[in-house]
């Protein structure tokens, strides 16, 4: 039986707030908790329930989404956000995954293609145009939070992740979340490349 994933969807467009609710009140791959017109209200919601995605809008007000992304990035409970934006500007996919985003699209994509983006970021991947990441991240230990700093360095002692969960005071299932983030930022395979990719750049 497929997971019911919960959605949050947030846009200061009246109407493309309302369009988007019922896209996601129609599939029932998901089940749509709240929606916001600010990036505040949507922080409210996030801290209110648990939501496994959010469909976040590039120029939400007032914070926007980059400085949104920046304050959940080191939440264990945050959902995975969608970004989405009407503006050509190649720079802000770039700026979308540089602040932690787990996918992007334009506005103007078609609907089915969001739908199955959120599927997709639900299922724990990241979906990105391509472009050219060069001057993203020299470093990818720069993409690393501190969650995600101290959770390699506790895998690189040998914790399994019942360990790892008591130790940072999570649940299995965040540490399997921060696991899957870590590996693919690293783009890495599996526990043993991340405990040799730590030894070998002395992570800090």
């Amino acid at each position: 039986m497929t997971e019911i994933r919960s959605v949050i969807v947030a846009d200061p467009n009246t109407i493309m707030l309302q369009a988007l609710s019922e896209l996601f009140e129609r599939d029932k791959r998901f089940s749509l908790v709240a929606t916001s017109k600010t990036a505040e209200g949507f922080l409210e919601s996030c801290l209110r329930v648990p939501v496994d995605i959010g469909i976040v809008d590039w120029t939400i007000p007032q914070l926007g989404a980059e400085r949104l992304l920046g304050i959940l990035r080191d939440r264990p409970d945050a959902p995975r956000i969608i970004v989405y934006s009407g503006s050509g500007d190649p720079d802000v996919p770039r700026r979308a995954m540089a602040a932690g985003a787990a996918a992007f699209l334009t506005r103007d994509a078609p609907e089915q293609q969001l739908l199955d983006v959120a599927a997709t970021v639900a299922a724990g991947r990241m979906v990105f145009p391509y472009m050219d990441v060069r001057g993203l991240k020299r470093d990818p230990r720069d993409s690393l939070t501190e969650r995600e700093k101290t959770l390699l360095a506790a895998l690189a002692k040998g914790r399994t992740n019942t360990e790892l969960a008591a130790e940072l005071d999570i649940s299995i299932n965040t540490v399997k979340f921060h696991l899957r983030n870590l590996y693919e930022k690293l783009g890495l395979n599996n526990r043993s490349q991340a405990i040799a990719f730590y030894y070998a750049n002395a992570v800090a």
